[in-house]
Order: C-alpha cells, then sequence, then structure tokens
C-alpha cells in the first residue's frame, strides 16, 4: 500500500468524517446504515486512489461513494421508498443538494441537534455526538467521560436505537424549540473543542482539525442565535483559548507550560474579539458556565505576564463556576488556582481533599497537578511517585514526553 494514500485516508478520516457520515444520513435516515456506507467509501478510497490518485476534495469523493452507495443498497433491495429517511421525511430531493429550506445548509449542525434530542438521555447525546459527528473513537469518548470503554459502547448503542426507534427528525430545529435544546449542544461543541485542544491520545499534542471544526461550528451557533449569552460565552471561550495555540509547543516540539509561553506570539485579534464576547456574555445574571469559563481565559489572556496574572481573581471565578456547574474537573482546576494564589501547600491541600473523587481516578491531570506542588515544597520522593502516576495516565506522547522529562529531573536532584 501506498504510503501517501495510507497517510491521505487517514488525514480524510480525521478531518472530513463528519462531513461525510452527517451527508450519508441526510440520505438513509438510519445512522447505523450510512456509518456502514461511509466506512465503505473510506475502504475504496484504499483501492481507489492508488490507481486513480488521490482527489483533490477528498471529503467530496467520499461523500459521494457513500451516498451513492446508500442509495444503492436502497434500492437494490427494493424498500427504497420505504425506507426513506425517518429523519428527513417523506420525500427524498436530489440526495446530493443541500436542503434550501433551512436556515443554516450543514449536515453537521443537522446531526448534532439530532444527536442532541431531548428524547435522549443527557450523557447519550454528548457521547453519541462525540462519537459520529467528531469522529471519536468509543475508547476516546470513555476516556473523556472517565467511565470503561465496554460502558461507553452500550450507552452509544442504546442511543442509536432510541434515535431510530422515536422517528428523531434530521434538522435544526425551529426557533421555538432552539433555547430548550441549545444547552447539551453546546456542551458538545465545547467538548470537541477541548478534545482537540489536548488530543486525549496520538503523538500531536492538539488536534487542529478538531478545534477548528469547534470555531466554525461555534460562530454557525452565534449566526443561529445572535443574542443567546450562553454562545457568546463559549464562543468568547474558544477564540481566548485558541489564541495561544502557536506558543504551546517549542521549536522541538516539547510541551511549552502556560507560565513559559512568548505571550507576543499570541493571536491578538483573537483575543480582542473573544473578550468582546466575554463582557456580553457576562451580562446576563446569573453568569452562565461558557460565561464564567469564558471570564477564567480572558484574566490570562489580559496579563502581560504571567507573574502578573491575578489568581485571587481567578479563584473567585472558579469558586462561582463550582457553584453554578459542579464538578469534579472544576473543582481540580479551583484547587490548582489556590495553590498559585496562596502557595504550593495550599494548592495541595485542596487536591488532597479530591483524592476519594471516583472520577478523578484516573485523570492524569490531579496526580500531574500533586507532581507539580510536591515538587515545590521539595517532596522529591513523593513528587516522583506522582509524576510517575500521571505518566501511566497518561496517552498524549507530547504530554507523556514532558512528563518525562520533568521525573528525570527530579531522579537527577536526588543523586
Amino acid at each position: 500500500m501506498d504510503a501517501s494514500v495510507e497517510a491521505a485516508v487517514a488525514d480524510a478520516h480525521r478531518r472530513e468524517w463528519a462531513y461525510v457520515l452527517a451527508a450519508t444520513v441526510r440520505v438513509t435516515g438510519d445512522i447505523d446504515f450510512a456509518e456502514e456506507c461511509v466506512q465503505e467509501a473510506y475502504a475504496r478510497a484504499l483501492t481507489s486512489w492508488p490507481v486513480q490518485g488521490i482527489p483533490s476534495k477528498p471529503g467530496a469523493w467520499l461523500t459521494t461513494v457513500a451516498r451513492r452507495r446508500a442509495v444503492d443498497l436502497l434500492r437494490r433491495n427494493a424498500t427504497y421508498e420505504r425506507a426513506l429517511p425517518k429523519l428527513v421525511g417523506s420525500e427524498l430531493s436530489d440526495p446530493f443538494d443541500p436542503d434550501p429550506l433551512e436556515p443554516i445548509a450543514d449536515d453537521r449542525l443537522r446531526l448534532i441537534f439530532t444527536c442532541c434530542h431531548p428524547a435522549l438521555a443527557p450523557e447519550s447525546q454528548v457521547a453519541l455526538t462525540l462519537r459520529l459527528v467528531c469522529g471519536l473513537t468509543t475508547s476516546e469518548v470513555a476516556r473523556m467521560f472517565l467511565v470503561q470503554e465496554a460502558t461507553m459502547a452500550a450507552r452509544i448503542t442504546r442511543a442509536k436505537k432510541k434515535i431510530a426507534s422515536a422517528r428523531i427528525p434530521y434538522r435544526v430545529p425551529a426557533p421555538a424549540e432552539l433555547s430548550e435544546r441549545i444547552d447539551v449542544v453546546l456542551t458538545v461543541v465545547h467538548l470537541l473543542f477541548t478534545t482537540g485542544h489536548t488530543a486525549p491520545a496520538g503523538s500531536d499534542l492538539m488536534r487542529t482539525d478538531l478545534v477548528e471544526r469547534a470555531l466554525h461550528l461555534a460562530r454557525m451557533l452565534r449566526a443561529l442565535l445572535p443574542s443567546d449569552p450562553d454562545v457568546a460565552g463559549l464562543l468568547g471561550l474558544f477564540l481566548l483559548t485558541d489564541a495561544r495555540r502557536s506558543s504551546r509547543l517549542a521549536g522541538d516540539g516539547s510541551l511549552t507550560l502556560l507560565s513559559e509561553q512568548d505571550r507576543s506570539r499570541w493571536d491578538a485579534d483573537e483575543i480582542a474579539e473573544g473578550i468582546a464576547l466575554v463582557r456580553e456574555a457576562l451580562r446576563r445574571r446569573p453568569p452562565g458556565r461558557f460565561a464564567l469559563m469564558a471570564a477564567i481565559a480572558a484574566v490570562h489572556a489580559e496579563a502581560p505576564t504571567w507573574s502578573a496574572t491575578d489568581w485571587a481573581e481567578l479563584v473567585g471565578l472558579y469558586e462561582v463556576l463550582t457553584i453554578i456547574w459542579p464538578s469534579p474537573v472544576v473543582s481540580l482546576n479551583h484547587a490548582v488556582a489556590v495553590g498559585f494564589a496562596a502557595g504550593p501547600a495550599a494548592g495541595l491541600f485542596a487536591l488532597d481533599a479530591l483524592a476519594d473523587e471516583p472520577q478523578l481516578a484516573n485523570y492524569a491531570y490531579l496526580a500531574s497537578s500533586r507532581a507539580d506542588f510536591l515538587r515545590q515544597l521539595g517532596k522529591s520522593d513523593e513528587a516522583s511517585a506522582a509524576y510517575r502516576t500521571a505518566l501511566s495516565l497518561t496517552d498524549n506522547e507530547v504530554e507523556a514526553d514532558f512528563l518525562t522529562a520533568r521525573l528525570a529531573e527530579m531522579e537527577h536532584d536526588d543523586e
């Protein structure tokens, strides 16, 4: 197999999966059936592209192959009319043209709203969307939810069956329904962004395709709901976080901590737009969780240096966020902020209070945060043990290399 073809197909899977699947669901009305057709399209690419050449628009090629395969199978089984999309209605227009009647002709957004239908349990809505729209593996989604892979696989299967049995429509909701549906959609897009910002596994720190997809979806939601403060907060959070993208890796590809980043490389335009959105989002009382997370990002963005960071303000923002959106990860971030505001001993005390939290038992950032505070306190043996724990829980190679280097420094200092 030509290595360049393998690389092109892999890249198309990362970048185009959501487009291809969402467009194929529009034809089949059945998610499982659509997945099968899309998988066949990718398999065909592996045999066709070495002969025909890699197409200039791989996503369009894959979409055409997958959708034609779906139509052929429906016709061949003599069930074309009967099996036409439960999700799109009783009539099928040209299967390769977008629906001109919807306000935003993007099949990914339709698929997100389908997966986030209120008939599904909230955790299933998020998991299914991450699997189908974001193209994450079941293992990756399970890791994000801090559950076993088998548990997540069963959850996703149940959600797919519910969509089929409940005949959930494949469309962006009418304006009157949007306010009831938007929170879970924002949660999904946020998880998409965070997964791209720091990839759960692999050789790259970031998956820029997921980051850019999340930014694009957030802008579409902003166009759909221009006065919604939560949408404004989400987009602001993305922009303020993404502004640091170019400074997160050193020239040799190693991880650069926020405290060591060259802030002159941060994207000033993204920061300016993000701060304006934060101010808009914070006008609502009480502020929403995305507005508060965006405000936290704004504090970092506005600090001219690491030492000038207003950690007391960050502690206060995390305390409010904990009330509005209690979660183990928010509590962890609050504890870390306490450590920077009041010293490593205070931070370690706050982190140790989370030791019995089951959702953090396999969370690498709890162990790595403890290790950093222990190192600052001169507790070398405990710090080394915590770094080893964090390393055992880390599947991202860039983060693993960083932890390995820190551990080597600790062991060298002990000699």
